[in-house]
């Protein structure tokens, strides 16, 4: 997405702010893993803004020493819009939240910034749960999920977030595990690199709140995509998102089409004659 630049020392994205997760957090393995890419890329921190919605994972902006924005609750992709429209490429753009604020009051607009191709790297700190009121079941809550709202198991069939954003149109698709920060690290540098929309879905368990998708569960259900796996075959693509025993980690698709800026840089054409004149220009033609 940008050009190389020298690595940068990790504290340099270190805000002051201690976070405030609960102990055993999957969003500490994230948050190490965002500072090591940003030292990877070489990004100077002014040039970085972070976006969030509501939710545990969306204090990250106060944990990044960068530009923030702490937006509402599902009103992640309005917010990035905007900036992305408004900084052109002076600015690399994290957005970041929860599989509630991304999959269930934001999902209508997630679906139309992966099809426009918006220009930036999203994470997506999946735990199947609200942790933030108390653990509710959310759009990645497995069927038969139970919680205190839910005591006889959720009915809702979960939804797919590699799925959702593959034929909405997002142009890089990836899933990562907490667990494994490395490898995250790894995939976000991709994905900051990558021109257009790149969505990461993150298994982050929630300890507090959760007690099914659990660290342990998930290094025993994950998997690496096979070797073979081809990120320009979108059916493959597709095809190994559904898979549930295993679970696939890694880059599911990557494609490269024009971005959200590109096309609005093609749309900035003509001449002179063409600027939009004065009221009062068009008010003396009128008399």
């Amino acid at each position: 997405m940008s050009a190389e630049n020298p690595k940068s020392s990790i504290e340099e994205y270190r805000s002051q702010e201690r976070p405030t997760w609960c102990p055993g957090c999957g969003d500490f393995g994230v948050l190490s893993a965002v500072y090591g890419a940003m030292a990877e890329l070489g990004i100077p921190s002014e040039k970085i803004v972070a976006i969030s919605g509501i939710g545990c994972s969306s204090r990250f902006p106060f944990f990044l020493s960068s530009y923030g924005i702490h937006g509402l609750h599902g009103r992640t992709m309005p917010i990035t819009t905007g900036v992305r429209a408004a900084a052109g490429h002076g600015l690399h753009v994290f957005t970041v939240g929860g599989d509630g604020d991304a999959f269930a009051i934001g999902g209508g607009h997630l679906l139309h910034a992966a099809r426009r191709n918006l220009d930036i790297t999203y994470l997506v700190m999946d735990n199947s749960v609200y942790g933030l009121t108390k653990g509710q079941a959310s759009p990645t809550s497995a069927l038969g999920y139970a919680t205190k709202t839910n005591p006889t198991g959720t009915t809702d069939v979960p939804l797919n977030p590699l799925l959702l954003a593959l034929v909405a149109g997002a142009s890089f698709v990836g899933r990562a595990f907490s667990g494994r920060p490395k490898e995250l690290t790894r995939m976000i540098v991709e994905a900051s690199r990558h021109p257009g929309f790149a969505l990461i879905d993150i298994f982050s368990p929630c300890p507090t709140f959760n007690k099914v998708n659990t660290f342990k569960s998930y290094r025993e259900e994950v998997a690496d995509l096979p070797e073979d796996h081809d990120p320009a075959d979108f059916l493959q693509a597709m095809n190994r998102a559904t898979s549930e025993s295993p679970r696939y980690l890694g880059i599911f698709y990557r494609h490269e089409r024009p971005t959200f800026l590109q096309q609005l840089e093609r749309l900035k054409t003509g001449t002179e004659a063409d600027r939009p004149r004065l009221l009062s220009e068009l008010f003396d033609e009128l008399r």
